[in-house]
């Protein structure tokens, strides 16, 4: 073999290793393709008259080293945005190996009294959903996945006011004590918070007592809430013809005022008639 020939073949065998040293020391390559969601859903953490919290979980596979970085995303109620965030995650995966991650947010997705009376009166169920982007970065790569789950919930009913119960005693010819209960009923799956419930109680139309009961108050999930009331009907308070109208052995009555909480107005009136007992 001449020289020539022996200095050629020697460059390129230098040449090779250079090349095979130099990929060596080169970045990470992907040998698939981009991270990839592998399961998703949302939960609903607690749903309350206006607001709900709500978890997202998912699942994600990469080809390459990788780590979750940040999420990005909008959570969305009745189709409407309600609230858009950002989240850091740095969750880690390895090639082939599903990484969990999850996002938590809490927000009203109720705007208004009006609003909380559209969705009553609607019924049936309302979406909830997290939807947004992942940041994730692989293989000396940075990647965008989409993400979006949702979940069906009741929508939140208003509550009702009622008379849970009415009885009178009637002490003598000039005198009944009536005892009224006013209910306030929760059809709802989840507790009632109240600010407050008045009420006017009249008897055959005139004004007796009014007040203010339920103050900072909460009703169970499906259950009825009882707040009693005593009217004194008398001379005093009615006028000079309550003995003919104790007389009678029926007394009318009415009672109105208004339930109010979180973005709560609900205005009620109730009446009828309360059979006296025989005197005390």
């Amino acid at each position: 073999m001449s020289f020539v020939n022996r200095s050629t073949c020697l460059v390129a065998l230098v040449s090779a290793l250079f090349a095979l040293n130099s990929g060596c020391a080169s970045a990470p390559v992907r040998s698939g393709g981009p991270p990839a969601l592998t399961a998703q859903e949302t939960a609903v953490v607690s749903q309350g008259l206006t607001d709900a919290s709500v978890r997202y979980t998912g699942q994600i596979t990469g080809t390459a080293n990788g780590v979750v970085e940040r999420a990005d995303y909008e959570l969305v109620a009745d189709g409407q945005v309600v609230k858009t965030g950002s989240t850091k995650l740095g969750v880690p995966f390895a090639p082939g190996a599903p990484a969990d991650f999850s996002i938590e947010e809490k927000s009203a997705y109720v705007k208004s009294p009006e609003d909380l009376a559209r969705l009553s009166a609607q019924g049936g169920t309302v979406l909830i959903a997290l939807r947004g982007t992942l940041v994730v970065r692989s293989g000396g790569n940075e990647d965008t996945v989409p993400f979006a789950a949702s979940r069906a919930v009741r929508v939140p009913r208003l509550p009702e006011v009622i008379v849970e119960s009415l009885d009178a005693a009637r002490y003598s010819p000039e005198e009944v004590q009536i005892n009224l209960r006013l209910g306030v009923r929760n059809p709802n799956p989840f507790p009632l918070r109240l600010d407050s419930l008045t009420y006017q109680v009249a008897v055959a139309d005139k004004p007796l007592e009014e007040g203010t009961t339920a103050q900072a108050d909460s009703v169970d999930a499906s259950a009825t809430g009882v707040y009693p009331v005593e009217v004194a009907v008398t001379a005093q308070s009615w006028g000079p013809g309550v003995k003919a109208l104790i007389g009678k052995g029926v007394l009318p009555y009415s009672v109105k005022g208004e339930l109010k909480g979180p973005m709560l107005q609900v205005p009620y009136f109730l009446k009828g008639d309360v059979k006296l007992n025989v005197s005390r």
